[in-house]
C-alpha cells in the first residue's frame, strides 16, 4: 500500500524535474528551439515509466534523424509543385499517425508528425533554415533522452511496479478514421506555417500536440480537453511569466518550471482528483512551456512580448477550434452511419 501511495508522486516529481532540467539546460546552451528539448521530456517522461538505454535512445533519435530529414527531400516539391508536395506531405502524416495508432510506438509517430511538418516548412523558406530544424529535433531529443535517463535514476519505478502496458493495437479501418481526422487537425496550422516558419512554428508544434491528443478524445469531451486544456496553458504561462519577471534568472526560470510542474503532476498522476482526463493535464504542459519559451525568446530579441503572446495565443485558440469541429464532424458522420 505504501509503494502505491508513492508511486503517482514519484512519477509526478520525475516529469516535473525533467521538465525544468531540459528548459535550464535548453536556454542555457541557447538551442534553436530552446522549448523542443521539454516538449519532448514531458511526453517521454509521462507515457514511459520505465528509462530507455543509451544505446536505445541513440538509435531512437537516429531513427528519428533519419526519418524526419526525409522531410528535406520534400523541400522541392513544395517549391516548385507545392499542391502535390502538400499532398505527398499528408499522405506521409496519415501514415505515421495510423502506425502510432495500430500497435506502433505512439512516441515514435509523435516525433515523425512534428519533424515532417516542422522540417518541410522552414525549407520552403529557407533549405538552411530546415537544416537548422533537424539538428534543433536530433539535440532536442537526445537532451529529453539524456534527461529522462538522469530523472529515472533520481526517482526510480519500485521493483514491485508493473511496467506499462502497451497502447493496444486499433482496428485498420478505425485507425485509418482516426488518423485522417488528426492530420485534418494539423493541416491547416502546418500551411499556415509555410508562408512565415520562423514566426509561426509553436502553431506547428500546438497543432501536433493537438493532433495526438484528438487520437485520444472523443467528440463530447472535445470542447473540454482541447479547448480547455489551450485556455489552462495560456493562463498558466502568464502566471509563470509574471513569477518571473520578480527575479529574473536562470535557476529561478528553472525553479519556476519546477513548482508549475508539480502543480500539473499532482493532477497528471491522480495525487489530487480532478474530473479532467490526464491528457487534459499534459495538453496544458505543453501549451504553456511553447506559449512560455517563445514569449522568452520574443523578449531577448526585443520584440513586444505582450502583443506577440495576445496573436499566438489567439492562433491557438483559433487552431483548438478548429480541431474541435474536426472531431464533431466526424463524430457526427459516424453517428449517421
Amino acid at each position: 500500500m505504501e509503494t502505491r501511495l508513492q508511486l503517482p508522486g514519484r512519477r509526478a516529481l520525475r516529469v516535473a524535474t525533467g521538465t525544468a532540467l531540459c528548459v535550464a539546460i535548453s536556454f542555457a546552451l541557447d538551442l534553436p528551439i530552446p522549448v523542443v528539448a521539454p516538449v519532448f521530456a514531458v511526453f517521454l517522461l509521462a507515457t514511459q515509466n520505465r528509462p530507455l538505454s543509451l544505446k536505445a535512445g541513440i538509435a531512437f533519435a537516429l531513427v528519428v534523424a533519419l526519418t524526419t530529414g526525409s522531410g528535406l527531400l520534400l523541400v522541392p516539391l513544395l517549391r516548385h509543385y507545392a499542391f502535390a508536395g502538400v499532398l505527398i506531405t499528408g499522405l506521409m502524416l496519415f501514415l505515421a499517425f495510423r502506425y502510432g495508432l495500430s500497435g506502433g510506438n505512439n512516441l515514435v509517430g509523435t516525433f515523425l508528425v512534428a519533424g515532417l511538418t516542422m522540417i518541410s516548412a522552414a525549407g520552403t523558406a529557407d533549405f538552411q533554415l530546415a537544416v537548422t530544424v533537424v539538428g534543433a529535433l536530433v539535440k532536442g531529443l537526445l537532451l529529453a533522452v539524456l534527461v529522462s535517463a538522469v530523472t529515472h535514476r533520481l526517482f526510480p519505478e519500485p521493483m514491485s511496479a508493473r511496467p506499462q502496458p502497451a497502447a493496444p493495437a486499433m482496428p485498420k479501418r478505425q485507425a485509418a478514421r482516426i488518423a485522417l481526422r488528426a492530420v485534418l487537425v494539423v493541416m491547416p496550422a502546418y500551411l499556415l506555417a509555410m508562408s512565415d516558419p520562423a514566426s509561426y512554428m509553436p502553431i506547428i508544434m500546438k497543432s501536433v500536440s493537438l493532433g495526438r491528443q484528438s487520437c485520444l478524445t472523443t467528440g463530447r469531451s472535445a470542447a473540454r480537453d482541447l479547448i480547455g486544456s489551450t485556455l489552462l496553458g495560456g493562463l498558466l504561462a502568464i502566471a509563470f511569466w509574471f513569477a518571473l519577471r520578480l527575479f529574473v534568472h536562470l535557476w529561478m526560470f528553472f525553479l519556476w518550471m519546477l513548482l508549475f510542474g508539480l502543480l500539473v503532476g499532482r493532477k497528471l498522476y491522480r495525487i489530487k482528483p480532478s474530473r479532467y482526463s490526464p491528457g487534459f493535464w499534459l495538453n496544458s504542459l505543453v501549451t504553456m512551456i511553447i506559449l512560455l519559451g517563445q514569449s522568452v525568446q520574443d523578449s531577448v530579441a526585443g520584440k513586444d512580448v505582450y502583443t506577440a503572446f495576445a496573436v499566438r495565443m489567439g492562433l491557438f485558440l483559433a487552431v483548438t477550434v478548429y480541431a474541435c469541429l474536426m472531431l464533431l464532424i466526424f463524430e457526427r458522420r459516424r453517428a449517421v452511419r
